[in-house]
């Protein structure tokens, strides 16, 4: 157990490598930051001291060699345009992105889940068909547009949600913030966190749905009928329990596309969280927070994978006992 994480530390370590290059990389050349943060005026003495000073002028490998000892440490230097630490700037906005991404998924998981068994179960009913053409609608339609037509429906014509903002907030002790103690940040969540986790929630539904006829052929639950159990016992008490191994596994992973994937939704809602923020600093060439955003993106679906990993290892014997055969 103990040389298999290891050996995905050292994997997870090579990754963010990868990544901390791509993201060095990739955003330097979006143009000139110094005439974001500059006037139109100003002399060209001071635009080459404020490149100096920002470190513009060292080498690439240089630059890039500061940008990974930073990043190591969570420092990732000023912000261009707001002038402020980039990690105090996500911490900020990161309470609003997780909040968002977890109500969005623990709705796309509890309506997922009933939907996937009965179209599993009953996949001959007319309902069932109907829930599958709307889990198309669901994957095909881009997520601006539901967030724009949740916004007509239930925020212009009927009136009933907000269309932008978090609402109010609580900030609870060690400076976490959250709009889920209040009335208008319950209601601020609704619509951003259904845009967001209708994607995932289709996917997800889909998932059980193939996976729970999959199993139903499978041989322990024909002798499982053969022995008497009640279609209750059969489909609950061993289908699903086995459905739903690969299904949390694909959830853990889908949590990292809903933090990832916000930007849209978060754009679309006005909400306050760090898709916003990165959106914004595309717009500015920020680079600092452009770079740090992705760092830590990938950082959480590393994480992710690894902890998948860790419980395919546990759960399935078979990697095991490749495990031990591969070390004999």
């Amino acid at each position: 157990m103990a040389a298999f994480i290891l050996r995905r530390l050292a994997q997870s370590i090579l990754v963010m490598l990868v990544v901390g290059l791509v993201a060095f990389f990739m955003f330097q050349f979006l143009g000139d930051p110094v005439n974001q943060m500059v006037g139109i005026d100003t002399p060209e003495a001071e635009r080459e001291a404020l490149r100096e000073r920002l470190g513009l002028n060292d080498p690439l490998v240089i630059r890039f060699g500061k940008f990974v000892v930073n990043a190591a440490q969570l420092e990732f230097g000023l912000s261009y345009q707001h002038k402020s630490p980039v990690t105090d700037l996500l911490l900020e906005r990161m309470p609003a992105t997780i909040e968002l991404s977890m109500v969005s998924a623990v709705i796309a998981f509890a309506l997922a889940l009933p939907a996937g068994v009965y179209t599993g179960l009953y996949r001959n009913r007319w309902s069932s068909k109907a829930m599958l053409t709307l889990s198309l609608v669901g994957i095909s339609v881009p997520t601006f547009l539901i967030g724009i037509l949740f916004i007509y429906l239930f925020a212009v014509v009927l009136g009933w949600l907000p269309s932008f903002g978090r609402g109010d907030v609580v900030t609870l002790p060690g400076g976490w913030t959250t709009g889920l103690l209040t009335v208008s940040g319950l209601k601020a969540i609704i619509l951003p966190a259904l845009t967001l986790g209708l994607f995932t929630l289709t996917l997800i539904m889909r998932l059980i749905r193939a996976e729970m006829l999959e199993v139903l052929r499978t041989d322990y639950i024909k002798f499982a009928r053969a022995r008497g159990l009640t279609n209750r016992a059969v489909n609950f008490g061993h289908a699903l329990k086995n459905t739903m191994v690969p299904v949390i596994t694909v959830t853990g992973l889908l949590l990292g596309n809903l933090i990832a994937f916000a930007i849209i939704t978060e754009s679309v809602f006005q909400w306050p969280g760090m898709g916003r923020l990165f959106l914004q600093s595309i717009q500015e060439v920020d680079l600092p927070v452009m770079s740090a955003y992705l760092v830590m993106i990938s950082f959480l679906f590393v994480v992710l994978n690894l902890i998948v990993d860790i419980l395919y290892y546990v759960v399935d014997p078979r990697l095991r006992v490749e495990g031990h055969g591969g070390g004999h």
